[in-house]
């Protein structure tokens, strides 16, 4: 994000200036297209009323506090998801701790403390499935019955359906460990993206001519299915996109047990190490199989590059 972006953010609520605001609540894991028309609904209600406008929500999954281990994978980490809720236009970004206290905080005080506090509710936008405060006790009915009271408004929005299936972050999950990128893709509205630190591996892919980068991937986040993946590849902040193709699994050819993410970049030979990459899923390729030897392995991933070229046209 750039300077002028992070002035939009707020880490806290005693960061918040008071004033009146039509308010989105959500965890909004991914900033899916779901998600996506919660916010616009919330920016254009803030611009008729001459309000701004806010997206609260929160530093980590409720369940990584309530249920330690039970908590899904992340599908964006916390950084990119505030950009990508940045990016929606609204006025500003509340990114709240979810800690024991949090937790354990009676929807009723939420409402007062957050919603009718700093921000001023003039209007709250969620979903219908929304729930708040300690034991998810909080629904949309007693926010709208609480809102009668403080002076804002309630509206739910139905779920967004992609073809006869809600888009929701848990499907798009449940697309990705399929190695369905081109779904995840459409419900997102943007192709799914790993990002990673560039580490040293074994060398192998340049000892048999097709030099790939290792991308360390944070244990935390979701990432596609075992398999070869046609997508683009950037180093982050830079503005060039490169085709790419990208394997993720165990190398069986090699007899490798440790899952990684390996980018081979067409076209171009930088020297990536020390750099973070960026990765955009495009389409799914084949699956990751075993091959009898080197010569098997390289003559499979040229014509991988060549479906890969052909996807990405």
């Amino acid at each position: 994000m750039s300077d002028n972006d992070l002035t939009r953010v707020a880490w806290a609520l005693d960061d918040v200036e008071p004033a009146p605001s039509v308010v989105t609540i959500g965890f909004f894991d991914g900033v899916h297209r779901g998600h996506q028309t919660l916010i616009r609904r919330a920016v254009r209600e803030a611009e008729d009323r001459g309000v701004r406008s806010v997206a609260v929500t929160f530093d980590r999954h409720p369940a990584e506090v309530v249920r330690p281990g039970s908590q899904p994978r992340y599908l964006q980490h916390r950084d990119r998801k505030v950009a990508t809720l940045v990016d929606q236009g609204v006025d500003l970004v509340l990114v709240l701790a979810f800690d024991l206290e949090r937790s354990q905080q009676p929807p009723q005080e939420f409402i007062s403390t957050v919603i009718a506090g700093p921000l001023q509710a003039r209007k709250v936008i969620v979903g219908t499935n929304f729930r708040f405060g300690h034991k998810a006790a909080g629904d949309v009915v007693m926010l709208a019955d609480q809102g009668s009271a403080l002076g804002y408004e309630t509206e739910a929005m139905s779920l967004l359906h992609l073809g006869d299936t809600p888009i929701s972050s848990t499907e798009v999950r449940s697309h990705l460990e399929a190695g369905d990128v081109a779904w995840a893709a459409e419900a997102l509205g943007r192709p799914f993206v790993v990002e990673g630190a560039v580490v040293r591996g074994d060398g192998r892919g340049r000892s048999i001519g097709i030099p790939t980068a290792n991308v360390q991937v944070d244990e935390r986040l979701q990432v596609p299915a075992g398999g070869v993946y046609a997508a683009t590849a950037s180093v982050l902040g830079a503005p060039t996109d490169h085709p790419a193709v990208v394997n993720i699994g165990t190398r069986p050819t090699f007899g490798g047990e440790t899952v990684t993410v390996e980018a081979h970049l067409l076209d171009t030979d930088l020297d990536l190490y020390g750099t973070r990459l960026v990765l955009s899923f495009v389409d799914r390729i084949r699956d990751e199989r075993r091959f009898d030897g080197p010569d098997e392995l390289v003559a499979q991933i040229r014509r991988d590059i060549d479906t890969a070229r052909s996807r990405l046209a």
